[in-house]
């Protein structure tokens, strides 16, 4: 029998099982949470479910169950069809539930859409995630929050149940994306220098294998040069984080920016990269993709089977 003065576990649900929200979704149920999840293809829900936890018809089925919402969407538009669209969570979250928001939109929209879900007696935590997918299944993420205390202490375990590191940078949402968007700016930044430089190396006849091996043990080695460039070397551009994404989030950093007149030379060039990519029909690719707007590089074919 468990004690009496142990506080009960929240109950957790998960919209969106993506490359990201499954992983988290697994290390929520490794972590002996009965999770609830909804994603617009049932059947991923479903199958997710076979192993444990329930699987929702909607966000306001799933909301209506659970005590923690967790939104692991692409962007703004995303998160108010979660909340506020048909059959969404907004109206069926029960007083002093909390919605955890792990997408990477813009500062203020976030901010403002704390005062909207407390109108209806909602808790709310701004909650960008770095980390990729395979540390997303490894509940080893970080996490870039900010909120009220009030909204913290209910969703605290379930934070640290997805995450290794959870950084808690202020009293307001906003704080959080403000920091994830600084994040962005530098991962676009790294991706498109990474790949201009690999072609640059390519172009100039230095085999693929032995540039990549040189680099990642040189100084001019970055986290994002040694990952992505390693989809480059396998001619695999099976999307983890595709292009459009980056498209979507230089976008909000170049955004974020303006308001304050502050120059961003080389973010917007990486941005220019990223939509030149998109626009040639590569938006759905792995982001490393971007390295194929370069001309006349006779980039590594994909490794046979």
């Amino acid at each position: 029998m468990s004690d009496q003065n142990e506080p009960a576990r929240p109950r957790v649900g998960m919209v969106g099982l993506g490359a990201m929200g499954l992983g988290m979704a697994r290390s929520l149920r490794a972590a002996g949470y009965d999770v609830g999840v909804h994603d617009l293809r049932p059947e991923t829900a479903a199958d997710f479910a076979r192993d444990g936890g329930t699987a929702f018809g909607t966000c306001g089925e799933l909301a209506a169950a659970v005590d923690v919402l967790v939104g692991v969407v692409v962007n703004a538009a995303q998160v108010e069809a979660v909340l506020f669209g048909a059959e969404g969570a907004a109206d069926r979250l029960r007083p002093g539930s909390v919605f955890v928001m792990c997408s990477t939109v813009d500062p203020g929209w976030s901010a403002a859409l704390e005062g909207r879900l407390s109108e209806r007696g909602v808790l709310y935590l701004d909650a960008p995630i770095s980390g990729g997918a395979v540390r997303a299944a490894a509940g080893e993420l970080t996490m870039m929050t900010s909120g009220s205390a009030e909204a913290y202490s209910l969703a605290d375990p379930v934070l640290e149940a997805m995450s290794s590191t959870v950084y808690r940078l202020g009293g307001r949402a906003g704080l959080g994306s403000k920091v994830k968007i600084v994040n962005q700016l530098l991962a676009g930044v790294h991706i498109a220098a990474a790949a201009e430089a690999m072609a640059l190396g390519i172009k100039a006849g230095v085999p693929a294998e032995a540039l990549y091996e040189v680099i990642t043990h040189s100084a001019g080695n970055s986290w994002m040069f040694e990952n992505r460039m390693a989809h480059v070397l396998d001619g695999d551009y099976t999307p983890l984080s595709a292009v459009d994404i980056f498209v979507k989030d230089l976008g909000l950093v170049l955004d974020a920016a303006r308001p304050e007149r502050f120059p961003l030379p080389l973010a917007a060039t990486a941005h220019q990269m990223f939509l030149q990519a998109s626009a040639s029909g590569l938006g759905a690719e792995d982001d490393s993709a971007v390295i194929k707007i370069f001309p006349g590089v006779d980039l590594p074919e994909p490794v046979e089977a």
